[in-house]
């Protein structure tokens, strides 16, 4: 039943590829997102969750 309907739209074969170079430059893009991010940042981030301040306090122009 669902091959036919898969058959029955036309160029279904370039979807599969579509979606798999989607997929593999948003994790490229994602890699060089984390190897090129200010890494004080990055510190700040990870430590966000451990602070006691409101958010309004706190400072997230770190350079």
């Amino acid at each position: 039943m669902y091959k036919d309907v898969l058959q029955g739209i036309d160029n279904v074969a370039i979807w599969p590829i579509i979606s798999f170079v989607i997929f593999f430059l948003f994790f490229l893009v994602l890699i060089w997102w984390v190897l090129t991010a200010d890494k004080g940042y990055i510190r700040k981030m990870k430590q966000l969750p451990l602070e006691d301040a409101s958010p309004d306090t706190l400072d997230l122009n770190v350079k």
